[in-house]
């Protein structure tokens, strides 16, 4: 059962994760944008310590679980994005969305498998604050040959 009087940092430290450098943008655009009491994040790929973790298609030689993963991955460096955003990740009053993108095959059906890497993290870091709503879109070709791509829409507490 998760403990909601713990911080979104206690439950990434109690998973045993870090919040990894936030990722620069790797284009003309900004890495986040706030409106209205919302955080927009441009969309975080599956890096690790500058490397792209996972490339290629779902369905090709990836698999489900390799989705599941570099979602996971993708995930964690929106939620980095977020903190930079925010300071104090205690600050985000709900995620309201999650958006994935994922490079498959035509044949692979199993992206909302996949995208639970994303959700799962999400909900273990934010609790009850986690629940959101989310859209999976499949790209048969991604920037970077990136597996997956994570955007977090995230309303903060004024």
């Amino acid at each position: 059962m998760l403990d909601e009087t713990l911080t979104p940092e206690q439950r990434l430290e109690a998973l045993g994760l870090e919040l990894p450098p936030v990722p620069s943008a790797v284009g003309d655009y900004e890495p986040w944008v706030e409106a209205n009491g919302i955080i927009y994040t441009s969309g975080q790929l599956p890096w690790i310590d500058g490397d792209m973790k996972y490339s290629g298609k779902l369905g090709d030689v990836l698999t489900a679980e390799d989705g599941y993963q570099s979602f996971r991955i993708s995930a964690l460096n929106a939620i980095a994005q977020l903190k930079s955003a925010v300071g104090e990740l205690s600050r985000i009053k709900r995620i309201i969305r999650l958006e994935g993108s994922v490079q498959a095959t035509p044949e692979f059906i199993e992206q909302p498998q996949a995208l639970n890497g994303a959700s799962h993290l999400i909900n273990e870091v934010f609790g009850a604050k986690g629940r959101h709503s989310r859209m999976i879109f499949t790209d048969p070709g991604m920037c970077l040959d990136c597996t997956t791509l994570v955007v977090l829409w995230a309303q903060i507490e004024q």
